[in-house]
């Protein structure tokens, strides 16, 4: 994984994990360095309170999201509980050709899809330490109705049986511990990092 400080190969970087594993988090510190960029998923779900379109998601109704699927500008997309989402190949393309990690953060149905088309990355499943910390994280965001919180606790146990077809897994019992495993795994430490002013 070593590169030179001055070329820093371009790169898929695909992060899943239990929906309260802290996945969102580690990603939004590995967009610290200007050396990620962020895959933008297409998503036929409600934006939600402070999300901007094109920024968190390519909002759509499910009628544009399916024009888009005949029109093959999607890598892979899936259904997740009752709403579509999904990864648009060109942004992927432009940043493999411009040397960056093209991190994207997506759920297992759609990682392991992108795996059996052969699509290169690192794949990365990030691991809550319990399944009852999950739980507390879960409720303890206050984001979902407890009904919902169940469903994602039936779903995490599932994904969680998933894992070991990943490339490898972090358990993100501590966020500072985890961030800087992700790192040296991506490889990030080892070439020039970003200017971080601090």
């Amino acid at each position: 994984m070593s590169t030179s400080n001055s070329h820093f190969e371009g790169r898929m970087l695909v992060i899943s994990g239990p929906s309260g594993c802290g996945k969102s988090t580690l990603c939004k510190r590995l967009l610290e360095d200007d050396r990620v960029q962020f895959s933008v998923s297409a998503t036929t779900r409600p934006k939600r309170t402070g999300e901007l379109d094109g920024r968190e998601y390519l909002f759509l109704d499910k009628e544009q999201f399916r024009a888009r699927v005949s029109a093959g500008d999607f890598i892979e997309w899936a259904e997740v509980h009752g709403n579509l989402y999904g990864t648009l190949r060109v942004p992927l393309e432009e940043a493999l050709a411009a040397g960056k990690i093209y991190l994207i953060e997506i759920d297992v149905q759609g990682a392991l899809q992108l795996k059996a088309l052969g699509v290169d990355g690192l794949y990365v499943f990030i691991s809550p330490p319990s399944a009852e910390a999950l739980r507390e994280r879960l409720e303890g965001r206050a984001t979902d109705p407890q009904d919902v919180i169940e469903r994602r606790l039936k779903k995490a146990a599932d994904e969680m049986l998933e894992a070991y077809r990943y490339d490898a897994t972090i358990i993100n019992d501590d966020l500072e511990k985890a961030f800087r495993e992700l790192r040296e795994l991506v490889g990030l430490d080892s070439g020039a990092r970003c200017a971080e002013g601090e």
